[in-house]
């Protein structure tokens, strides 16, 4: 029998105003009016796949097993590119195959894929610019009363990945990007907690020099109540990133840096 509570996550890029997440949450209701819908974020940057890509990394293995997460951030809606179901972790990912779900496939080896295109498991509709709420909402709810991943479509078994940047070593620096700044500004890297102990043990250090732009922070805090307002600090945040940040004010605009943002450990 089919969990009579299905959950079912939405993250997009379609914010609040119009009447897309709405539509959405219409759609599978319609079809499973029992399950439970769970709002990651709709406030992703337009268009901005590696944002969205950070942010389910971040937070999909903090649900419960049989969770379907639905994301729909889809610069390329209306194209060739296909529609996907992806099984990985106990759980399931539907969306655009634009490389969102790399961060996904790249942690979870034993993933399955496949093609959205059965025509039962969508809405009939004139447009198609709106695949959010006539592909993967319906194909979620679908999913979500019992229907096996199979009936969707045939196996993918190249799915786009997107190249992520990694920290690579230079010389004496290990140099990594910014990736994402949340809504308090804060500056999100690359790199890893592992790789900043890695950094450490290779050169000696019981401490590093984190540089960027025109700024260098001399060591790492264990909270955001150790920095200060003034001047960057630096820390380890939930996720295992290094996080760049100003004590209750933002980094981002204070510092005029964003994603992109060369970071370096010395």
């Amino acid at each position: 029998m089919p969990d009579a509570r299905a959950l079912i996550t939405l993250l997009t890029d379609f914010g609040e105003r119009d009447s897309f997440v709405a539509s959405m949450k219409g759609v599978i209701l319609s079809i499973n009016s029992s399950a439970a819908i769970v709002d990651l974020s709709h406030q992703i940057a337009s268009h901005q796949i590696q944002e969205a890509g950070y942010f389910l990394k971040s937070c999909y293995r903090y649900f419960p097993e049989k969770a379907i997460h639905v994301a729909v951030v889809d610069p390329g809606v209306g194209t060739e590119r296909r529609a996907l179901l992806v099984s990985a972790a106990g759980s399931f990912f539907v969306g655009p195959d634009n490389g969102l779900f790399t961060e996904v496939l790249e942690q979870e080896a034993e993933a399955k894929v496949w093609q959205i295109n059965n025509p039962q498991y969508r809405l009939e509709t004139v447009g198609s610019t709106f695949d959010g709420r006539d592909v993967f909402a319906p194909a979620a709810a679908w999913l979500s009363k019992g229907v096996p991943p199979s009936f969707f479509g045939p196996a993918v078994r190249d799915p786009i990945r997107r190249s992520v940047a990694v920290p690579v070593l230079h010389d004496d620096f290990l140099i990594g990007r910014i990736i994402s700044v949340d809504r308090f500004g804060n500056l999100i890297s690359n790199i890893t907690a592992r790789q900043v102990r890695e950094f450490r043990a290779a050169n000696g250090q019981s401490e590093v020099e984190i540089r960027i732009g025109m700024h260098v922070i001399n060591e790492l805090v264990g909270s955001y109540s150790q920095g200060n307002r003034q001047a960057p600090s630096a820390l380890i945040n939930s996720s295992g990133n290094l996080e760049i940040f100003l004590q209750e004010e933002s980094a981002a605009r204070s510092l005029q840096v964003g994603v992109g943002e060369e970071v370096r450990l010395c």
